[in-house]
């Protein structure tokens, strides 16, 4: 596991804001060279502690996009392989643990109602997940 010192963060923290942000603009943010951000890119990248850069969009942009949060309950010592296996479906835009009834919670970003469909279907058809619930986000207050 990648421990993040005081640079780490800021990085991650920058890159949060801008993930399109050049070296150079990071290196001057941060005060390092651009040697030292691209070391710790790639030092980021390579341990898995940074899954990869995205585009955010504003929610208003796209008002037909499906977001949905799903709580999802696990069997036994099974955690770690099902987190494996829902990083692997492009529509879940974060996954959490967490504790109480339900062991993992997803929020889902899904372009349609079927696309929607299939992401339920797809992750309660994964091995070990023995229930989930789903709630439709509708608007952002």
């Amino acid at each position: 596991m990648h421990i993040f010192d005081e640079i780490d963060r800021r990085l991650i923290s920058v890159l949060r804001e801008d993930g399109r942000a050049p070296v150079s603009k990071l290196a001057d943010m941060l005060d390092v060279s651009r040697g030292t951000v691209q070391a710790r890119l790639d030092r980021l990248l390579s341990s898995g502690a940074v899954l990869g850069f995205t585009v955010r969009v504003r929610q208003d942009v796209d008002d037909r996009a499906i977001r949905a949060i799903m709580m999802i309950e696990v069997a036994g010592e099974s955690t770690t392989t099902i987190i494996k296996r829902l990083r692997g479906i492009p529509e879940l835009y974060s996954l959490h643990t967490t504790n109480g009834t339900w062991d993992l919670i997803a929020e889902i970003h899904a372009a349609s109602l079927s696309d929607f469909d299939r992401v339920l279907r797809e992750v309660r058809a994964i091995d070990g997940i023995l229930n989930s619930e789903t709630s439709l986000m509708l608007s952002s207050v």
